[in-house]
């Protein structure tokens, strides 16, 4: 089980460091500002801050997921456990609050939110036939 949580831990962390890297690194080109629903290269210069400082939090939740997985790969299962449980959660969690952002961000929450429901779903069973 532990395999598979890595695997589905690995694929909610890499999507979070490729958002990572469109809010935090590449925000103003303008195939990443459109993505995300953008008008103008304006709105992208006024709301860079923002995007910067949401990608880091995108690029810390991937930090936990991958190391709370490793953790519990490891042996250290009630910290790794907590940590990715967590980590993911709060992914999953953001991809519920994107839907419910607006119109039109079904597929984008879909993307965010889909590994990491995956990798709460085999936390809880690997946890519930572990007791």
């Amino acid at each position: 089980m532990a395999i598979l949580i890595t695997i589905a831990a690995t694929l909610s962390a890499a999507i979070h460091v490729l958002i990572f890297y469109w809010e935090s690194l590449a925000w103003t080109r303008p195939a990443v500002w459109k993505r995300f629903g953008l008008v103008s290269a304006e709105d992208a210069e006024t709301t860079r801050v923002f995007a910067y400082n949401q990608g880091y939090y995108n690029l810390f939740l991937a930090i936990g997921a991958i190391v709370g997985s490793v953790l519990y790969g490891l042996g250290a299962t009630d910290a790794g456990f907590a940590l990715g449980l967590f980590s993911v959660s709060c992914m999953f969690a953001a991809a519920i609050v994107l839907v419910t952002s607006g119109p039109g961000r079904l597929r984008a929450a879909a993307v965010q939110g889909f590994f990491p429901l995956i990798t709460i779903v085999l936390y809880i069973v690997s946890w519930a036939t572990e007791r």
